[in-house]
């Protein structure tokens, strides 16, 4: 179990092989560029969000064996406008908040933990704890290439 809280924390802030973290990412982004959206695509706030959501929902089934949404449900992506006005330092807060109690729940388990089973609504069956935890690796991975991205396209002196 170790291990798995080692990738997610290295992939906040830690040295990873893929040369970035979401703290290198989102630090020196200003207030501005941090809610910056432009066209279809999502701010980073959006996907902060979305991800601390997602984290606390994993949290929640680590907790009761059951989660409580699903893709569709309302809190999966907040709209820019509800987010900004949290403010980027909430946000970052809650979302590093989400990460501890997450990594905290998992500290108390043995590996064999992942073969557990829980309920996801999501995929309307049971699946293993470890298909959830390294679902979340995964999704982090994937957001933090997105958020990438998106710096990339900030307009100059944001």
């Amino acid at each position: 179990m170790s291990t798995l809280i080692d990738q997610l924390n290295d992939l906040q802030n830690g040295h990873n092989w893929i040369g970035t973290n979401y703290q290198n990412k989102i630090d020196p982004l200003t207030e501005k560029a941090f809610f910056y959206k432009s066209d279809q695509r999502h701010s980073v706030a959006e996907i902060i969000s979305h991800l601390t959501t997602w984290r606390s929902e994993t949290a929640l089934k680590v907790i009761s064996g059951e989660g409580s949404m699903t893709d569709t449900h309302e809190s999966n992506w907040k709209s820019n406008e509800f987010l900004q006005s949290l403010g980027k330092d909430k946000l970052l807060k809650d979302y590093q908040t989400s990460l501890m109690d997450l990594t905290e729940l998992l500290k108390n388990k043995d590996d064999s933990f992942l073969d557990d089973m829980y309920y996801d609504n999501d995929f309307k069956g049971k699946f293993s704890y470890s298909f959830v935890l390294r679902g979340m690796l995964h999704h982090d991975l994937y957001h933090l290439g997105q958020i990438g991205l998106l710096i990339k396209l900030l307009p100059p002196g944001l």
